[in-house]
């Protein structure tokens, strides 16, 4: 069994796409918990920071030095260039507890070929801990951020990169779930559907972001859903799921990031917690 992901044919994507966390860690802790952090509100609402807008920045300036021909869709200055090769950038995906100081919060980088995400990485520096993945490679994570691809060898800080997988829980009963959010699930009318599923599993929880993702590919978890997303929130996380064994659609069972909202699983459970939620509307 290989131990790093030097057999994806994206290795070189992925070592690139780490370089980039490498840049918006350096970025993004630089202003967490300033006394003077800018803050202001986006038309849909949303708060942001200077942070979010730093960071995306500084990750399209370096894209555009090394990968000119490539795409680019980020959540704060939108779509840039094709979609044959795109990166797709969350600067801070947490933006709300970035700016309370509370350390759940990541930096998400992707790229889709042909709208497929081939390439993820999750950096949460600020919880010292970094994930990634890239399609054939398998999922990996370490327990703090480093300068060093995932070649299984141990990176700046001492810390060897491990293999993940998902759990091999296969019966609801015995399964955790983390639902994110009760609001977005009520202003999507699956309220029910969602607290019907909960009398199913043995444990519920809201973890938050993409943490929630990183813990069932790591097997902490076994299902995580979510609404109101877009696809900067989702299309990191999608190779890390599925390298490490999980399965990825929308609520509906349609595959990809692309769908405003996700169901991840452990694979095992995929299929019987679709049919859960069906049971839940039928009834």
């Amino acid at each position: 069994m290989t131990t790093d992901a030097s057999s994806s044919p994206f290795a070189d994507d992925l070592a690139l796409a780490l370089e980039l966390a490498d840049l918006a860690d350096a970025v993004s802790l630089d202003r967490f918990r300033a006394v003077d952090l800018e803050v202001r509100t986006k038309p849909d609402r949303t708060p942001v920071t200077e942070a979010d807008l730093a960071v995306e920045r500084a990750i399209r300036d370096r894209l555009a030095a090394v990968r000119p021909d490539d795409g680019v869709l980020g959540e704060e200055f939108g779509t840039e260039g094709g979609t044959t090769r795109q990166w797709i950038i969350d600067p801070i995906d947490g933006t709300a507890n970035f700016l309370r100081g509370v350390p759940v919060w990541a930096t998400l980088i992707a790229l889709a070929v042909d709208g497929r995400p081939v390439v993820g990485v999750v950096a949460m520096p600020a919880l010292g801990r970094r994930w990634w993945a890239a399609a054939g490679g398998g999922a990996w994570t370490v327990d703090a951020p480093g300068t060093t691809p995932p070649t299984g060898l141990a990176d700046a800080s001492g810390n060897a990169p491990r293999r993940i997988a998902v759990s091999s829980v296969a019966e609801l009963a015995d399964a955790s779930l983390s639902f994110q959010s009760i609001a977005q699930w009520r202003e999507a009318g699956y309220l029910d559907r969602l607290l019907s599923l909960s009398q199913l599993v043995w444990r519920d929880r809201a973890y938050g972001d993409a943490w929630s993702y990183m813990l069932l590919a790591e097997g902490l978890l076994e299902i995580v859903g979510e609404f109101d997303v877009k696809v900067y929130d989702l299309a990191a996380v999608v190779p890390i799921v599925e390298e490490a064994g999980g399965r990825f659609t929308s609520i509906t069972g349609d595959a990809g990031p692309w769908h405003g909202s996700s169901l991840a699983t452990n694979g095992a459970l995929h299929d019987a917690v679709l049919r859960a939620l069906a049971s839940a509307a039928d009834g």
